[in-house]
């Protein structure tokens, strides 16, 4: 059964969502629909691009996701159709779309190019027919002109050295868990045989978790979560606001032989 995902952030209390089902489903009422999300912070495309990134190869390959997160954007940014590691990506070029994966794209094109359409809603009147269409087995080459690539925008990336780890926060979810970009595989591989101290907002942890159950009510966990990324949390508590640390604050890992 083919597959549509939003994500977008037109948020819960307003008819957007809706209209842009309604539009997939009136090209095919046969198709699937999914929502990752509708509460992106509005025109938060790194939240956008987290969230994406971190479940989209959980669908079945050929599976199609609309990304309708700050699209309006810049009067420059083109409307495309991407395929991406065997799925099919449907938003504006903004840069969000650049920072899901870092693998080549297999085609992209550019949507509303033959008859352009004008529109303040691109999400139900460019982006749904283009998802259902593809959804649906239309080829992507059939919906606009070629692109020879798209947006690409600089993620955050660790630093790392064989005593150091620098990273930072990239995400605060809705627990108020810090999930940062340290990889659980370089983790593993630069404190082999060593000692090691994580620090972040004056706070110093010399354990990793291997559940969050394992810290008492009101205290810190340190966990590599099911992204595979070193997460910060308080067991039954905020993180964020007791800790006063945000998305981009620094997190190290300092080793000793």
């Amino acid at each position: 059964m083919a597959i549509v995902t939003l994500l977008t952030d037109s948020g819960e209390t307003d008819h957007y969502v809706a209209s842009i089902k309604a539009k997939i489903l009136s090209v095919n009422p046969g198709l699937t629909l999914i929502d990752i999300s509708n509460r992106i912070a509005p025109c938060d495309i790194a939240h956008g691009a987290f969230v994406l990134k971190s479940v989209f190869r959980d669908f079945p390959a050929g599976t199609v996701h609309l990304a309708g997160v700050d699209s309006a954007g810049a009067r420059e940014d083109a409307f495309i159709a991407l395929q991406l590691e065997d799925h099919f990506f449907v938003g504006v070029d903004n840069g969000l779309l650049g920072l899901i994966s870092e693998k080549n794209h297999q085609q992209v094109v550019q949507l509303n190019s033959v008859n352009p359409i004008r529109t303040t809603f691109p999400e139900r009147d460019i982006f749904a027919p283009a998802a259902a269409k593809l959804a649906s087995g239309v080829a992507i080459t059939t919906l606009g002109k070629p692109m020879p690539t798209f947006k690409k925008m600089t993620d955050r990336f660790i630093k790392a050295n064989k005593r150091l780890i620098a990273g930072n926060v990239i995400r605060v979810d809705g627990f108020g868990n810090l999930i940062t970009n340290i990889p659980k595989d370089a983790f593993e591989l630069l404190s082999a045989g060593k000692s090691f101290t994580i620090q972040f907002g004056g706070e110093k942890f010399k354990r990793i978790h291997k559940n969050y159950f394992e810290a008492d009510p009101g205290d810190c966990f340190l966990i590599f979560n099911s992204l595979g990324l070193l997460e910060i949390g308080m067991y039954k508590g905020n993180a964020s606001e007791l800790l006063g640390l945000k998305y981009d604050s620094p997190i190290n890992v300092a080793f000793e032989e």
